[in-house]
């Protein structure tokens, strides 16, 4: 008898996700961690990120603050996973790449998305919805003609073990 092909194989989708959610166990940020990955047009990755501050700035440097005088909170401060994942991209195919973030990206990183030609954003999360920046986000990626979907995934859990 002629084995066939294993059937158990993860979709691409839960594959990019997952590696997503493992890129955001870099980030140091005490109260969110995000990760994005980016996939081009053939279904390569071509980068990855988390947020945190900007490379070469010790964590313990700033405040992580969510808190207080907005220079003493890491909101001006932190860059974005989904601005990492595409400024250590291979920047030649971003044009009709997929983006998966862990969360919906905010106006800010809808902007780099709209500019670079990325053709859809797959998020887990969308905790912040309703607020103003988000808001602004998705009424961004909507004119842009950008595909946003909510990732749903085809098992409960992916196990690695070493």
């Amino acid at each position: 008898m002629m084995l066939g092909p294993r059937e158990d194989i993860l979709p691409k989708d839960d594959v990019f996700m997952g590696i997503a959610i493992l890129k955001s166990r870099r980030s140091k940020d005490p109260s969110t961690q995000v990760g994005a990955c980016l996939v081009d047009k053939d279904g390569r990755i071509i980068g990855t990120g988390y947020n945190g501050f900007p490379r070469g700035i010790p964590s313990d440097a700033l405040p992580w603050d969510k808190e207080g005088n907005p220079e003493d909170t890491k909101y001006l401060y932190v860059g974005h996973a989904e601005e990492n994942a595409i400024y250590f991209s291979d920047r030649l195919r971003l044009k009709g790449a997929t983006l998966y973030s862990t969360l919906f990206p905010c106006n800010g990183c809808a902007i780099p998305i709209i500019q670079n030609q990325i053709a859809e954003v797959v998020y887990l999360s969308d905790k912040y919805h309703d607020t103003s920046s988000y808001i602004a986000s998705r009424r961004m990626l909507g004119f842009a003609g950008i595909k946003v979907r909510q990732f749903q995934p085809s098992r409960e859990e992916i196990v690695i073990r070493f």
